[in-house]
C-alpha cells in the first residue's frame, strides 16, 4: 500500500486559487484516520505523513497517536511521539500515564506522575483515575489527599477509582464510608463496591446492594457469581447465573469461567455440560481461560474424557492450562498421562511452575512411585521453584504409602517452612493404614502440645485406637476433643441427578423419596451378606453392640447417595458421588462390591482424591 492510499476519496485536500495545489489533508481528517487505523504499519504510514509535513508537534494529532500506538500494543511507540512532543500538556501527560497503566507498568507511570508534577503541571480527575486504577493501597492513601487538596475527590470518576483503590486493599470500612458519601452513585460505582465486598468475602452485603439495583449490566453480575463461587458457596453462584440467563443481560467469558468454578466446586457434570452447551450455542469464545475453566469443571466432576477432548480441541494453550490437565490426572489417579503430558509440556518449551509440580508429585503420590517423586522433588531446584506445603505434602504422602513412616517424620521435622494440620493428617493416614498405633500417638502428642491437633487428626487417631480394639484409647481421644471445644465434621455426599443435587448425611431421612432410599438399601446389604462382605465394624468411633455399629455404618451418606443413584438412573450408567470428607474404609469396600455386584462404574470424588470404582476395583489401589 503506498504512504498516500489513506487520503483516497472523499477529497482530502482543499485547493486554492493560485496554480498551485495542496494535497495536506485537513486536521479533522487525520484524526479521523489515526482514530481509525487497524494495524502498526498504517500508524506508521500516517506518522510518516505528518512528519514529512511538519506536523509532527501538532498537539492534538501527538495525542491521538499516542493513543493510537498503544491501543494497537506498541507502547514504545507512544513514549516516543510524547518524549518529542514540545511543552507537553496534562492531556499528554494523562494519555501517557493511562497507556503504562493498562500495560500493567504501574510504577513506569507513578514516575511519569512524579515528573508531571516537578514541570509544575497540575493533574485533572482523569489522571488521578487513571493513576488509581491498579495503584497499591499506600500510594492509593497519597494520591486521595492530593485530589482532597486540588478539590478532585468529589468527581464522580475519581471517587470510584478511589473506592476500588480501598476494596483492592481490603479496607473495605473505608471504601464503603467514600462510597456513602458519593453526591451520586452510578453503575459503575455500585459495580465497584459489590465487587470490592465480593472479593472481600462479604457477599451477603454484595448481594443487599445487587438486589437493590434498578438496572444491572454484565460485569456487575459477574462480580457476584464469581463472588459466590470464590468464597466457598457455588450454589448460589449457580442459581443467580440462572437468574441472569433469565434477564435481559447476556453472559460472557468471565460468567462462564465464574459458573464452570461453581460446577467444578460442587462435582455437577451435567450442570456443566449445559453450560458447555449454552456456550456453543450463543458463541462465546472459548478463550484460554474458558478452556481451562472447562478442563477444570470435568475432571473435577469426574469426567476426564471430556476434560481432555477440550484440551485437545484448545488452540492457545499456556501453562495453566497445561497445569489443569496434569492435576487432572493426577487426582484421578491416572499417573503415567499426568507424568507423559509434563514431558510433552517441557519438550515445547513451557516453563513448568509451582502448581506443575504439585499436580506431579501428587501423580507420583497416589502411584506410590518413591524413586520418581524424590527425583521432581529435587528437580524443582532447576527450575528455581520453592517448596511450599502442597510439595511437602505430596512427599510425606508418597513416604507415608511406602511405610517410611519415621522418613516422613523426619522429613516433616526438617521441613524449612511450618508444618500444618493436613501435613500431619496425611502422617497419621499413613499410620491408619500400616496400623502403627505407637508412631500414630507420637506424632498426635507433637500436635496436640503444638496447638495443631484438629478434628480430622482427632478422628483419625480414634480411628486407629479403634481398629485395635482400645476403647480407652478412643475415649481418652473423644475427651480430649471435648475439652479442646473440637466437634468432628459430618459427613455429607453429594449426587446430581437430573441437573439437581441431592445431599445426604448419615442417617438422613429428610429426603423426598427417603423410603425408596431405604429400601434400595435392604436390597443392597442382601446382595453384600451373599457376596461375603463382613462389616468392618472397629472402624465406628461409639463403644456399641456389635448390631449397632453395623446399623451405623449401613447408613453412612455414601451409601445414602448411591442408593439414590441405583433407583433414580438408568441402568448400566455411571454414578458420581461427592463427598466432604475422606471415604471411610468400609464405604470403600462396600462400593468396590457394588461395582462388581451391579455391573455399575461408580465414582467417588472424596477429600483428597477420586476413586474409580469397576467390577470390585478401585483405582486408588486401597490407599487413600
Amino acid at each position: 500500500m503506498s504512504g498516500t492510499s489513506f487520503f483516497s476519496s472523499p477529497p482530502l485536500y482543499t485547493t486554492s486559487t493560485t496554480t498551485k495545489y495542496s494535497h495536506s489533508p485537513s486536521p479533522d481528517r487525520l484524526k479521523f484516520l489515526i482514530d481509525k487505523s487497524k494495524n502498526i504499519r498504517q500508524l506508521l504510514q500516517i506518522h510518516a505523513f505528518l512528519i514529512r509535513n511538519g506536523l509532527e508537534s501538532d498537539p492534538v494529532l501527538n495525542f491521538r497517536l499516542q493513543q493510537s500506538y498503544s491501543s494497537l500494543g506498541h507502547l514504545q511507540h507512544s513514549v516516543a511521539v510524547f518524549k518529542r512532543t514540545h511543552s507537553p500538556t496534562v492531556f499528554s501527560y494523562t494519555a501517557i500515564i493511562h497507556n503504562h497503566v493498562i500495560n500493567d507498568l504501574y510504577e513506569q507511570a507513578f514516575v511519569l506522575y512524579i515528573q508531571m508534577l516537578t514541570q509544575n503541571i497540575e493533574p485533572n480527575a482523569f489522571t488521578f483515575s487513571s493513576m488509581l486504577k491498579t495503584c497499591p493501597l499506600e500510594s492509593g492513601n497519597a494520591l486521595h489527599c492530593q485530589a482532597l487538596k486540588l478539590g478532585y475527590e468529589s468527581d464522580t470518576y475519581v471517587r470510584t477509582a478511589l473506592v476500588d483503590v480501598y476494596a483492592r486493599g481490603s479496607d473495605i470500612v473505608s471504601a464503603r464510608k467514600l462510597f456513602d458519601t458519593m453526591p451520586e452513585r452510578s453503575l459503575v460505582s455500585l459495580t465497584t463496591m459489590i465487587t470490592g465486598y465480593a472479593k472481600n468475602g462479604h457477599v451477603q452485603e454484595a448481594r443487599e446492594l445487587f438486589d437493590g439495583m434498578e438496572d444491572r449490566d454484565a460485569v456487575c453480575w459477574n462480580a457476584m457469581i464469581d463472588g459466590y463461587s470464590q468464597h466457598g458457596r457455588p450454589n448460589e453462584a449457580l442459581i443467580l447465573f440462572r437468574k441472569m440467563l433469565l434477564s435481559k443481560v447476556k453472559p460472557n467469558e468471565v460468567t462462564v469461567v465464574a459458573a464452570l468454578s461453581a460446577c467444578a466446586q460442587m462435582g455437577v457434570l451435567e450442570s456443566g455440560r449445559w453450560i458447555h452447551a449454552y456456550v456453543k450455542s450463543n458463541r462465546i469464545q472459548v478463550n484460554k481461560h474458558v478452556g481451562t475453566a472447562f478442563i477444570d469443571m470435568y475432571s473435577k466432576s469426574g469426567s476426564l474424557e471430556d476434560a481432555r477432548m477440550v484440551f485437545d480441541q484448545m488452540r492457545d494453550k499456556d501453562v495453566i492450562t497445561w497445569n489443569s490437565m496434569i492435576v487432572g490426572y493426577a487426582m484421578h489417579g491416572f499417573s503415567l498421562e499426568a507424568l507423559q503430558l509434563f514431558n510433552v509440556m517441557c519438550k515445547l518449551g513451557l516453563q513448568p511452575t509451582d502448581i506443575t509440580f504439585i499436580g506431579i508429585l501428587s501423580a507420583c503420590a497416589n502411584a506410590g512411585l518413591l524413586s520418581e517423586g524424590w527425583t521432581y522433588f529435587q528437580l524443582m531446584e532447576k527450575y528455581l521453584i520453592e517448596a511450599k506445603i502442597e510439595h511437602y505434602g505430596c512427599m510425606v504422602n508418597l513416604l507415608g504409602r511406602a511405610g517410611q513412616l519415621e522418613k516422613a517424620y523426619e522429613f516433616v521435622k526438617s521441613m524449612k517452612i511450618d508444618s500444618d494440620p493436613i501435613l500431619w493428617g496425611t502422617l497419621l493416614t499413613a499410620c491408619r493404614i500400616h496400623g502403627d498405633l505407637r508412631f500414630a500417638e507420637k506424632i498426635m502428642e507433637f500436635l496436640v502440645e503444638q496447638d495443631l491437633a484438629t478434628s480430622g487428626t482427632y478422628v483419625l487417631l480414634s480411628n486407629i485406637y479403634a481398629a485395635s480394639g482400645d476403647w480407652d484409647g478412643v475415649a481418652k481421644v473423644r475427651a480430649l476433643m471435648k475439652r479442646s471445644g473440637v466437634d468432628k465434621e459430618p459427613g455429607c455426599s453429594s449426587i446430581e441427578v437430573n441437573n439437581k443435587v441431592h445431599e445426604f448425611l448419615a442417617g438422613d431421612m429428610k429426603h423426598p423419596k427417603s423410603k425408596e432410599i431405604y429400601i434400595m438399601l435392604e436390597e443392597m446389604n442382601k446382595w453384600l451378606e451373599a457376596h461375603g462382605y463382613l462389616p468392618q465394624t472397629d472402624i465406628v468411633l461409639h463403644n456399641l453392640g456389635e448390631v449397632e455399629k453395623q446399623q451405623t455404618l449401613a447408613v453412612h451418606s455414601e451409601r445414602l447417595a448411591i442408593a439414590y443413584g441405583l433407583i433414580s438412573t438408568q441402568a448400566g450408567t455411571t454414578i458420581k458421588i461427592v463427598k466432604n470428607l475422606r471415604v471411610c474404609p468400609d464405604c470403600h469396600a462396600v462400593t468396590k462390591l457394588i461395582s462388581k455386584i451391579t455391573g455399575r462404574k461408580i465414582i467417588v470424588r472424596d477429600r483428597n482424591r477420586f476413586h474409580h470404582f469397576v467390577d470390585g476395583s478401585c483405582s486408588c489401589g486401597d490407599f487413600w
